[in-house]
């Protein structure tokens, strides 16, 4: 899960993208409006956090515009204006949510999951990373000319990996995300399913692709990277 967040004080902008990484989001900043809506534009966010007081080009500007080009991101407005006509003014405009400042980290976050949610669902018909693709829709891995049939637990859990290749994937991002955030699953029952996927990824011979980040979480990459 790709998210934008559009913060011209920096500072404010940094601690957000480290709250939001840690919660196992891939995450840009922009700091203008301008950048906002040229990266906007690339489409390749699920979620946007946008302050309204940007330099350059305002939020309200930004939103509307990107929902002119179809973009299909959720939008967040996050913005000390908070009169009654602001809020009307940022939903029409095009957001999904306004959310005030102050607010409290959690609140924020919660929003964001939230609005991860409601993303459409536009996986693409593979993923592919190094040798290995997957074919989401048929359940199927291949790596070469091998192929290996996965059941949907192991398919959700290798389209989060593979979505966020080389980077690590929190052990509560993959639970989430592969259980549609059930509760009742446990760090064990992750393993197991992670442990019959690497024995369907790499059989011997081949280079390891799945690896464990004691404590944290698992990554998706070559030993070559």
């Amino acid at each position: 899960m790709h998210v934008l967040v559009v913060e011209d004080k920096r500072s404010l902008a940094g601690h957000l993208g480290r709250a939001l990484q840690g919660e196992g989001y891939h995450v840009t900043l922009a700091y203008d409006g301008e950048e906002a809506l040229r990266l906007g534009k690339t489409d390749v966010f699920d979620v946007m956090l946008l302050d309204v007081m940007l330099p350059r080009m305002d939020g309200f500007t930004v939103i509307r515009k990107l929902r002119e080009v179809r973009m299909r991101a959720q939008a967040i407005i996050v913005s000390a204006r908070d009169s009654m006509h602001d809020v009307v003014q940022g939903l029409d405009a095009g957001a999904d949510d306004y959310l005030t400042k102050p607010f409290a980290l959690d609140v924020l976050l919660a929003k964001v999951r939230a609005a991860a949610r409601r993303v459409p669902d536009c996986t693409p018909q593979a993923l592919e990373f190094e040798d290995l693709i997957l074919r989401p829709h048929q359940f199927e891995l291949q790596r070469g000319e091998r192929v290996a049939t996965l059941t949907r637990t192991e398919c959700a859990l290798l389209g989060v990996l593979m979505r966020r290749a080389r980077s690590v994937v929190p052990h509560g991002v993959l639970i989430e995300d592969g259980w549609n955030g059930d509760a009742d699953v446990s760090y064990d029952s992750l393993y197991v399913f992670i442990r019959a996927l690497r024995s369907k990824i790499t059989h011997p011979g081949e280079i390891e692709l799945l690896h464990t980040v004691r404590g944290v979480g698992y990554s998706l990459r070559s030993e070559k990277c």
